[in-house]
């Protein structure tokens, strides 16, 4: 059993297939539809929500092979993607598919949108924190303090605090405030027999606060609960078993999880019935 995520039995509802050798980079979801990128791709692939199919491309000039974020916002209606070299490119999606870009600081990887409906950049080799307006602006800077460095993926908590992923061994997640300070770390669990976090990428945030990880080298994902500070591994039953998830969407109406795998079949995993 685990914490967090409240279902019994999270189950596999459907796969999106591997095209290729391509492994998954980055998944997120919007109203009626699920945004998908691989490994040098330049496009953008929108499969429908409800059945899962594909629907169309979007090209987006300039991510270059490598893009390790990709997050929807409802509020603007707009889609965010981070390359390689050190740009963001937002993407409209009310039909015209305009592409807005501009710089960050160095190594931008995962992305989220905040309370504020802003961006969150995770910017990687800058051990920084950049928050900026749909527009491009620069709302606020924070960078981070002792105990935490080369952040791969940031979230907003409702404290107003992030939860922080960190590529560095052995694997930590940790809750930072607004000043980069660290305010609680997460690593072996001292109450489960889950072990060692050793590559935590992706992070998803349910409404309760309560944290998902994806443990890249472990192939699993783990549920963090805030109030108890426990670290399970979250139940997903797959037949052939998750190999290197590396991005986690959770989409809230749906109540579905999405796993993608940068490795083995390199598919997106959909499991249901997931309550929040």
């Amino acid at each position: 059993m685990y914490s967090g995520v409240k279902s019994s039995t999270p189950t596999l509802t459907h796969v999106i297939p591997s095209q290729g050798r391509d492994g998954v980079f980055a998944v997120t979801s919007l109203g009626d539809d699920v945004f998908l990128v691989r490994d040098n791709s330049q496009q953008v692939k929108v499969y429908d929500a409800e059945t899962l199919t594909l629907q169309r491309h979007i090209t987006v000039h300039g991510l270059g092979p490598r893009l390790f974020g990709l997050v929807a916002c409802p509020k603007n209606n707009c889609l965010y993607a981070s390359d390689y070299n050190n740009n963001i490119h937002r993407v409209e999606l009310s039909g015209s598919n305009a592409v807005k870009k501009w710089s960050v600081a160095r190594g931008p990887r995962g992305l989220s949108v905040n309370i504020a409906h802003n961006l969150v950049v995770a910017c990687h080799e800058a051990n920084k924190l950049q928050e900026y307006t749909t527009h491009g602006s620069l709302v606020r800077e924070i960078c981070l303090q002792s105990g935490v460095t080369y952040p791969w993926h940031a979230i907003q908590l409702s404290t107003g605090d992030y939860v922080v992923s960190q590529d560095v061994p052995p694997g930590v997640v940790s809750v930072v405030g607004v000043d980069g300070q660290v305010i609680h770390s997460y690593g072996q669990s001292q109450t489960s027999d889950v072990g060692q976090m050793t590559y935590p990428a992706s992070l998803a945030v349910t409404k309760n606060d309560d944290i998902l990880v994806a443990d890249v080298d472990n192939n699993r994902i783990l549920s963090i609960n805030r109030s108890t500070g426990c670290v399970q591994e979250l139940a997903l039953s797959v037949d052939d078993g998750i190999r290197d998830p590396f991005d986690l969407c959770l989409d809230e109406s749906r109540g579905r999880l999405y796993v993608g795998e940068l490795g083995g079949q390199h598919r997106v995993l959909v499991f249901g019935g997931v309550r929040l």
